[in-house]
């Protein structure tokens, strides 16, 4: 069914209709009850933390001995709090957490060149994000930060991440 064809349709329905079928689809599809939640009861910041300790649980995991190190799971929480209408600058504090965490992993260990790739494009995203949003000034360190470590570190694309720089000058 096309936009145009569900607004007509909503349109000829009477008020308590539309009330009937908005509570059958909050009670059927669990996303539609988590949009509605957020909506009406946001706690961006509750999320945030629970997002954060999931995501190191990634690198230095709790229970486990061996870390998993998914760049997918910060993904999926990114693509989730842009969905539901976070609020931008939380959600640049956790993709820049995500490439933080993941830095702090890598310092002493043996890790992939895919590894290296995937920050790489974590941190493309983050730098577009930020400068489409216009919060470099309030997030300018930590993308720096995030830099000055690949250089430090000697990471061999550490040229790239120069070059993403490049987008917000």
């Amino acid at each position: 069914m096309s936009k145009r064809a569900l607004t007509k349709y909503l349109a000829e329905l009477k008020k308590k209709e539309l009330e009937t079928q908005l509570l059958d689809l909050y009670v059927r599809f669990p996303a539609v009850k988590e949009y509605y939640d957020f909506v009406f009861n946001p706690k961006e910041d509750k999320m945030v933390q629970e997002a954060k300790l999931k995501i190191s649980n990634e690198y230095f995991p709790f229970k486990r001995k061996r870390p998993k190190a998914r760049r997918s799971v910060a993904q999926k929480f990114i693509k989730h709090f842009i969905s539901l209408g976070v609020a931008p600058h939380l959600i640049v504090d956790v993709m820049l957490y995500n490439l933080e965490i993941a830095q702090s992993y890598s310092e002493n260990r043996n890790v992939p060149d895919a590894f290296y790739k995937s920050l790489e494009n974590s941190y493309k995203e983050v730098v577009q994000y930020v400068s489409v949003n216009g919060l470099l000034p309030d997030f300018k360190d930590r993308v720096l930060k995030v830099y000055f470590f690949t250089k430090a570190q000697k990471w061999p694309n550490a040229e790239s991440f120069s070059r993403i720089l490049d987008i917000i000058d």
